[in-house]
């Protein structure tokens, strides 16, 4: 979770806490379309059909948002580039006949002994190739332009709906097919947005030159006339008809021999993300790891993570190992079949040898547009699984982007306070997605100026009271609203650490450019860090050079850079010392006399730098608001006990911890 939090949530609620342009506003070239319509599984289907039926859905899925770049809000270069590309496809299996020809025609003259018509031919050829090869490489190249810009636009669609309103941190509190969302977005939405094209490429291609070749085999071929038992039999088009049965049978023994290739392909997939993650988490986690002596249980996690891979690439070899028997085995007999079929006509002189060496490359090239499934099994079953890896993310957001359009789990609604309330809770509930209550009708109102210390013991709803205030945690009921035009700035227990400079790191949320060298050197002074002020152009790896202490002091010069008008502290200060700790919120009041706190903390300690203290006791139901006195007497008058406490006889600044004074079930 970020730490910083810098503008409040809108009255609607639909926009997170942030310090710039939302995701929606970065990726201004895609459009936000909403959510599909949930779709319920039959519940007549057995189990293995409702598995079938959700991966049918699956691919539908991907294809509801990919392919949305050629419609309305897409890319205004898709059509083009893809009118660009079939005409070039088209041009190239032009080229293709022209070479057919030149066949026919080289051969035929040296059958001949015709000199001059070799040497006329020879050079004929040198334009057919170069323009062969010209076509082709534009044609890689348009090929290539269309599926950058399509991952691009797809991924910058797919990054908006995933970071817009916390949903990056929601997958982690709910349910669904959604690990690895950062595996998913790279690499399986890479290979989800290049192979279509290429499979939509190579299947027009086919077509074009199956279709053209094939009347080719026609023509050249003719009929073929056997003696069977003293009769005799005439196939028409036999060169064609042996081509079709031919590609037929290999085609068909792609499917069943490789018909497993999609499962294992998308298992595969799974353990290496999975083994990624695992090694990521060892990086990140590398001094808690090291200060523990876990370096042997990661080793064995890391172990049986990676014989995970090596299983599923064992089982991924057996598929490629039957698939290569068929490919292979095809390669090697396409092109003695037509050569052996012709070889007869050739022979009793009804056709020349030209036409044989035409007939044999028209034949290759249909049988390879035919075999077109045999050369590609392996990619198209690897795209299925990449396309559902990537489909079950979306489905994921959906679910999320749906829940803040409806009300049917309930949403904690967020706006704006009347008077001069800085933040206030209005019968606040925070539940789990499935409906768990974990705090229960919360009311808080908080004075400009206030610092209000949230207390409790542990598993008491503390931190999630923050997350629902901050807006990242959706679910429950009631409002959370901020005074209008302010400010909220949060500092959560570990201090998030960008890559690049020490300045980039103290400036986070904003541009590092936004103050001055000598701006960040005095707020790093003032937090005790002034030992690195040398260092702050210096690009580090900050995040694993520092101290959990060394962190929060940092978070704290944030806080004078930014100075916000509301700060959510949420242990802000549990990796310093407790003299450490009373410099870091001494400072706070000293150099933000006006700014309005909110503390969760269990030190009592930090009770000497709060005005207020509100206490949470975890409940059967549900966490409660128990308690709410003054630590520091106030000169303006509140009514918050009758709020908070729903009891208005209480004196003020009296505690109540009993079950019968707080706020009713």
């Amino acid at each position: 979770m970020a730490d910083a939090k810098l503008k409040p949530k809108s009255v609607d609620g639909t926009e997170p806490h942030g310090a710039g342009n939302s995701p929606q506003e970065t990726a201004s070239t895609v459009e936000v379309m909403p959510p599909p319509d949930a779709i319920e599984p039959d519940p007549e289907l057995t189990p293995e059909e409702a598995e079938q039926a959700r991966k049918r859905y699956l691919l539908k899925r991907f294809w509801i948002s990919a392919r949305r770049y050629w419609g309305r809000g897409g890319d205004k270069f898709a059509w083009p580039f893809s009118i660009g590309l079939l005409a070039m496809i088209g041009m190239n299996v032009g080229f293709q006949y022209g070479i057919n020809l030149w066949n026919r025609g080289i051969f035929d003259a040296i059958e001949r002994h015709d000199a001059g018509t070799v040497y006329f031919l020879s050079a004929v050829f040198v334009p057919l190739v170069l323009g062969t090869v010209a076509i082709v490489t534009l044609q890689v190249a348009v090929r290539m332009m269309i599926q950058r810009r399509w991952r691009s636009w797809l991924t910058t669609a797919v990054i908006a709906r995933w970071l817009a309103n916390g949903r990056y941190y929601q997958l982690n509190l709910i349910g669904g097919d959604h690990k690895n969302p950062e595996a998913r977005i790279s690499e399986d939405l890479r290979i989800a947005t290049e192979a279509p094209v290429d499979f939509i490429a190579g299947v027009i291609s086919a077509f074009l030159a199956a279709s053209t070749f094939i009347v080719v085999l026609w023509t050249i071929g003719g009929a073929l006339t056997l003696p069977i038992a003293g009769f005799t039999v005439t196939i028409p088009g036999f060169l064609v008809i042996t081509a079709v049965l031919y590609a037929a049978i290999t085609s068909s023994s792609m499917a069943v021999i490789g018909r497993y290739f999609v499962h294992v392909s998308e298992a595969k997939n799974q353990a290496e993300a999975e083994f990624r993650y695992t090694l990521t988490h060892v990086r990140e986690n590398g001094e808690s790891i090291a200060l523990l002596g876990g370096e042997e249980e990661e080793r064995n996690d890391l172990d049986k993570t990676f014989a995970n891979v090596l299983k599923q690439w064992a089982l991924l070899a057996r598929q490629h190992m039957r698939t290569t028997l068929v490919s292979h085995g095809s390669m090697l007999i396409a092109p003695v079949v037509p050569v052996l079929l012709c070889a007869p006509k050739f022979l009793e002189g009804s056709m020349t040898l030209g036409q044989v060496m035409q007939a044999a490359s028209a034949f290759a090239i249909v049988q390879g547009a035919f075999g077109w499934l045999v050369d590609n099994y392996p990619r198209l079953a690897d795209w299925n699984a990449c396309a559902r890896r990537i489909a079950s993310l979306m489905m994921s957001l959906d679910g999320l982007e749906r829940a803040e359009q409806s009300d049917s789990l309930g949403r904690i609604k967020h706006g704006e306070t009347e008077g001069e309330s800085m933040l206030s809770l209005n019968d606040l509930s925070v539940s789990l997605d499935d409906g768990t209550a974990v705090v229960t009708e919360t009311r808080v109102e908080i004075e400009p100026g206030e610092r209000v210390l949230v207390a409790g013991e542990s598993g008491s709803g503390k931190s999630t009271l923050v997350r629902a205030i901050s807006g990242l945690w959706p679910w429950g009921s009631g409002s959370v609203n901020f005074h209008a035009d302010r400010r909220l700035f949060m500092l959560p227990q570990r201090p998030y650490i960008p890559s690049g400079t020490l300045r980039r790191a103290v400036a986070y949320p904003g541009a590092a450019d936004s103050w001055t060298p000598d701006e960040i050197k005095a707020a790093l002074a003032k937090v005790g860090l002034d030992y690195l002020n040398e260092k702050i152009e210096e690009d580090a790896p900050w995040d694993q050079t520092l101290s959990g202490g060394e962190k929060q002091r940092l978070a704290f010069a944030r806080l004078l850079l930014h100075q916000p008008d509301i700060i959510v502290l949420d242990e802000a200060t549990a990796a310093l010392d407790e003299k450490s700790q009373d410099k870091m919120m001494q400072m706070v009041i000293d150099e933000l006399p006006e700014v309005t706190i909110v503390s969760v903390a269990h030190r009592a300690e930090l009770e000497a730098f709060h005005s207020r203290k509100i206490t949470l006791e975890r409940r059967k139901g549900g966490a409660k608001l128990v308690s709410d006195i003054d630590l520091i007497k106030r000169k303006r008058k509140r009514n918050l006990l009758s709020r908070v406490l729903n009891n208005p006889s209480l004196p003020k600044g009296s505690t109540t911890s009993n079950k019968d004074s707080a706020v009713p079930e």
